[in-house]
């Protein structure tokens, strides 16, 4: 789905790529005009939206496309979370019922203090041993049944190991558990691209980027840690991914290339002026 998802949003990605290689194309201009007017703030702000009307650059068009990822990792959550109604897209009312039942069996995470949002996964987690019961039997067809169980065996790192992505590594704590690594992963991850892919273009962000590039990794380890291990997994994967999507893009998008471009237009322009006249 990471694989997916990247080829859908790219792009986006191209659009990103482009806004971070103008920023960095331009940066010595820039530096100029504050070296300029350092002492008139006002005038070198005129200056830079000049700037980035000659050239057809908005130094936040890359802003927007940071977003659009963490919308799809919200459709990720909710379908995690809520893997029954949001995934397998059975009826509310009969869900709810499961839970319900389960809250009440003795022995059962439900019985004792599980998060709301996750109520439906740990009847996931549990469902084996709830699905040859009278109540389960009568509130499910068979073929939702095995669907179900489906899915709650489809969520295993590696099959038939035990280890659920499922869990929330919150719930162990800081170091209670190896499920720790996920977050870690996610914030290595995070900063590590970003800072590649700044290298990358020779760029110094600013603004919403810069930003971006303190919060982002932060949150999504924020985010790794408080939703269940599938998540974070998902972002590590799909940040893995970006990062070899941004190398690969910048062979064909980068300062030095643009600004050839740039020329390569601005000559045929002159050539093209010439022989009207």
């Amino acid at each position: 789905f990471a694989i997916l998802a990247k080829i859908v949003l790219f792009p986006f990605s191209i659009k990103q790529q482009k806004a971070m290689a103008n920023n960095a194309r331009l940066q010595k201009k820039q530096q100029e005009i504050k070296e300029k007017y350092k002492n008139n703030k006002v005038k070198a702000n005129e200056e830079m939206q000049k700037l980035y009307q000659k050239e057809g650059v908005s130094p936040t068009s890359g802003c927007l496309t940071s977003i659009v990822p963490m919308l799809v990792m919200l459709g990720i959550f909710y379908s995690i979370s809520s893997p029954l109604t949001n995934t397998l897209h059975l009826d509310s009312n009969l869900v709810n019922s499961a839970v319900n039942y389960a809250q009440h069996i003795p022995g059962m995470p439900l019985h004792t203090s599980v998060n709301t949002y996750y109520q439906q996964i740990e009847v996931l987690n549990n469902f084996g041993a709830m699905s040859n019961t009278d109540f389960i039997q009568n509130c499910f067809t068979q073929a939702q049944i095995d669907n179900i169980n489906m899915l709650a065996n489809g969520f295993d790192l590696i099959p038939g190991s035990g280890i659920s992505m499922l869990e929330v590594p919150a719930t162990y704590g800081m170091f209670g558990s190896w499920y720790i690594l996920i977050p870690i992963l996610c914030l290595v991850s995070s900063i590590a691209t970003q800072i590649i892919t700044m290298k990358l273009n020779g760029t110094q962000m600013q603004g919403c980027m810069m930003f971006m590039l303190l919060a982002m990794p932060l949150f999504s380890a924020y985010i790794a840690y408080s939703v269940p291990a599938a998540v974070g997994f998902y972002w590590i994967c799909s940040t893995i991914l970006g990062l070899v999507q941004s190398i690969v893009m910048h062979r064909f998008y980068n300062p030095v290339t643009m600004i050839a471009n740039q020329e390569a237009r601005h000559v045929a322009l002159l050539e093209q002026n010439e022989k009207n006249m």
